[in-house]
């Protein structure tokens, strides 16, 4: 007994116009329309999301000029099969009734830099158009070279309308989901557009699972989608853009001050399988980055996080990277001592090794204490208020300011105390 495709597969559209989305690149006098108008087709990487149907626009490109269609793995696949798909290309081109090849990589940017250069000469001579599939952003993931020799075609994710249009369409298309004769709520198909963040193969994967989760003749509820949906895996590649993307969230959630935020974009990292010990870091070098000493207690906290999390693992340790995240969310913020340790880098890199004034020496031995080291040197103890008047920078820095404390937080304090200093050591 065959095993019928999945409802995805079986709702793939058959002719450009069935695309839902895309209108900028398919809609009418829209780049890639102009191009088939024209009967022509450069090659091409599509770039976008899970479910946003490259593809599937892949097959209906290729489709639409007449040209033969050799899908690639780039997981499964190799320099020895492109050779061979190529030979054949040639072959095809060359027959009487000759036809273009399309070759389609999927996951494209998984190959290595000598596979996709192995592309290069064969885009080059016309041999075959590339149509290329990456979910990673092809500035990173593409070689230069194979890149200019390509059009970028950023597709978009699909809308929680669109989503559910295409939900809509295979309840009304579909005949195994019709043979079922089931009602299905209008919540079911909201929820189910909203929680699979455009992508439209997994949205018809949890409509067929919740179809038969129910008996014939029945109403598909929220109570049955919610049965199918805490199965799911939150949709997040742990080493690719969403990686970073949404770590980037997290901390500029953090530096913005907003725990809500913080905590939906830690969680959004959780979710989706990320290394709790990754964060944790993270939160240290926040702690001293974007808080510094605005709340010197936030260091700790972020250091305690880390110790913590690698005490007891996960589950458990999404609690105290939640403590930690709102805390660092809620505290003071100050790039202060940030910028300070970078703009004395700076100014090492430009004016050199310096020389040690005399006075601030080491001096452990007799020669050197005859040399002048550490002659000259006042002991702050033993002076009121345990400050005293004396050079700590070189003769050629001397008046620089680094460190500038922010006017909020512990740092105003610390702002207070050092003006304060200011002021008594002029007046001795």
């Amino acid at each position: 007994m065959s095993q019928s495709p999945p409802l995805a597969a079986r709702m793939r559209p058959t002719r450009l116009d069935q695309i839902v989305g895309q209108e900028r690149w398919l809609g009418e006098g829209a780049p890639l329309s102009r191009m088939l108008s024209e009967g022509t087709m450069p090659s091409l990487v599509l770039w976008g999301p899970p479910g946003c149907g490259k593809t599937t626009t892949a097959r209906l490109l290729a489709s639409s000029v007449g040209a033969h269609f050799e899908q690639f793995s780039a997981v499964l696949d190799g320099i020895k099969q492109l050779r061979k798909a190529v030979e054949e290309a040639e072959h095809r081109s060359a027959g009487l009734h000759a036809q273009a090849t399309v070759i389609f990589v999927d996951e494209i940017h998984r190959w290595n830099k000598a596979q996709q250069d192995a592309l290069l000469p064969h885009v080059e001579s016309g041999a075959i158009t590339l149509i290329g599939a990456t979910t990673e952003n092809p500035s990173f993931s593409l070689n230069p070279a194979l890149r200019s020799r390509v059009q970028l075609i950023h597709l978009d994710p699909l809308t929680p309308g669109q989503v559910r249009t295409l939900l809509e369409r295979a309840l009304e298309e579909d005949a195994q989901l019709l043979q079922r004769e089931l009602t299905v709520d209008d919540t079911v198909l909201d929820a189910l557009a909203q929680v699979t963040a455009g992508d439209a193969r997994q949205a018809l994967s949890y409509l067929e699972r919740a179809f038969f989760l129910v008996s014939p003749g029945a109403t598909l509820t929220m109570d049955t989608l919610e049965q199918v949906l805490a199965e799911a895996v939150v949709r997040h590649d742990q080493t690719g853009e969403d990686h970073y993307n949404v770590t980037s969230a997290l901390i500029k959630s953090m530096r913005g001050s907003d725990p809500q935020a913080a905590l939906y974009w830690l969680a959004r990292l959780l979710a989706g399988g990320d290394d709790p010990a990754f964060l944790a870091r993270r939160l240290i070098i926040f702690a001293s980055e974007d808080i510094g000493n605005a709340d010197p207690r936030a260091l700790g906290v972020a250091t305690d996080a880390a110790r913590a999390v690698q005490l007891i693992g996960m589950p458990e340790a999404r609690i105290v990277l939640g403590q930690a995240v709102t805390f660092l969310a809620c505290s003071p913020k100050s790039n202060a001592a940030y910028m300070g340790i970078n703009k004395a880098l700076d100014e090492v890199r430009r004016t050199g090794a310096l020389p040690v004034p005399l006075h601030l020496r080491n001096a452990p031995t007799d020669h050197m204490k005859q040399e002048g080291y550490g002659a000259g040197y006042l002991y702050p103890h033993d002076h009121p208020h345990h400050i005293v008047a004396q050079q700590y920078l070189p003769d050629r820095l001397q008046g620089r300011t680094f460190y500038q404390p922010a006017p909020h937080g512990e740092e105003k304090t610390i702002a207070a105390r050092l003006d304060w200093w200011q002021r008594k050591l002029q007046s001795d």
